[in-house]
């Protein structure tokens, strides 16, 4: 069981990972290996049967998993996410039904809350409502961007009533109405088994309600904060592998080293940055930070692709996934300032 971020059994957990991160399939076996290591536990009081980590260690341990498997590691967020909300809501029922499983890996959970934050925001009507149907609300719609949504034995799920009130439920991934589409083909992380998720008249009763109704759900409780830390730490952690495998091959290469040295400079402040901000004393913005982790996972990546040559461009290297796998930071969870900044580098534009 692993106790703390520099415990040597999470060293051993991400060398598992790594070996396993050609395959991508759904990630259950690196899943299976992270409940058994007791990574489900980190996110969770020791009250609710968790280990209580502080949020600097937390994203200590995500840094390591996300540079060993980005796959697995983006997973994890997604399930830690319904966790929290679960967690973090007052359904006291709820969490004594659902978290001791969720806490050893019995279970998985998942968040279907995109369209509640950055996508299908421009759409008029929302694409998951909810209405009034007694004590109960009747879900009808869609979540467009849901991680493992075929696997998940509960779905945290956000839908919005015809007043603009938001809710959040825990809905069982069987639940009648309940449909997971199969997986999109992505261009990066397609093992993430990430999709839509229809509901067709899905009851919530008050034992599935986490919160709500109100306005603006999201900023109620506890939660992942959607485009924040999470979203920049995995960044980070795909880029420190990249910018290992260029200092690896600047041993035998000297040309490689002035290139290697910078991006470790970079990488080092930029994961000081981090820190502070998990620790409550940030030294920037949280989109600054997202921005600047979008950018090192971007080039470093790349650059491990022109130090691989041409056997970095065949199907199965590492260092092509990561290529692809860095694309997913334009697109996943990203708020217009991030957005914005990241367009203005590409332009070369000076902000």
């Amino acid at each position: 069981m692993i106790s703390q971020p520099n415990d040597p059994q999470l060293d051993l957990l991400c060398e598992q990972l790594h070996q396993l991160s050609a395959e991508e399939n759904w990630p259950a076996k690196s899943l299976k290996a992270c409940g058994d290591a007791g990574v489900f536990r980190w996110f969770l009081s020791a009250e609710q049967g968790g280990m209580g980590w502080s949020d600097v260690d937390v994203v200590r341990g995500y840094l390591k998993l996300s540079a060993a498997c980005l796959t697995t590691t983006f997973v994890i967020t997604q399930r830690t996410g319904a966790c929290r909300r679960i967690a973090g809501s007052t359904n006291h029922l709820a969490q004594q039904r659902l978290l001791p499983d969720l806490a050893s890996g019995a279970a998985f959970a998942t968040v279907g809350i995109s369209h509640l934050t950055t996508s299908r925001r421009h759409l008029s009507k929302p694409v998951l409502s909810a209405t009034s149907d007694g004590d109960s609300f009747l879900l009808d719609g869609y979540s467009p961007w849901v991680t493992g949504g075929v696997h998940a034995d509960t779905l945290v799920v956000g839908a919005t009533l015809e007043d603009g009130r938001e809710l959040l439920a825990a809905v069982a991934g069987n639940a009648p109405g309940v449909s997971a589409e199969s997986p999109a083909s992505l261009v990066g992380l397609t093992g993430s088994a990430t999709g839509m998720v229809k509901f067709s008249q899905v009851r919530v009763t008050p034992a599935d309600l986490l919160a709500g109704p109100v306005e603006n759900v999201m900023k109620v409780g506890v939660g992942a904060k959607t485009g924040g830390l999470e979203t920049s730490t995995l960044a980070i952690g795909l880029a420190t592998a990249a910018a290992a495998y260029i200092r690896n091959e600047a041993i035998k290469r000297p040309d490689l080293s002035a290139p290697a040295e910078s991006f470790a400079q970079e990488l080092s402040d930029l994961q000081t940055d981090l820190l502070s901000a998990a620790a409550g004393e940030p030294l920037c913005s949280t989109e600054q930070l997202r921005s600047r982790a979008n950018s090192i996972a971007l080039r470093t990546t790349q650059a491990a692709l022109s130090a691989a040559k041409g056997a970095g461009y065949v199907t199965g290297h590492a260092v092509g996934r990561w290529c692809r796998e860095a694309l997913f930071f334009l697109v996943w969870s990203c708020p217009q300032p991030v957005q914005q900044a990241n367009l203005c580098e590409l332009a070369g534009i000076a902000e």
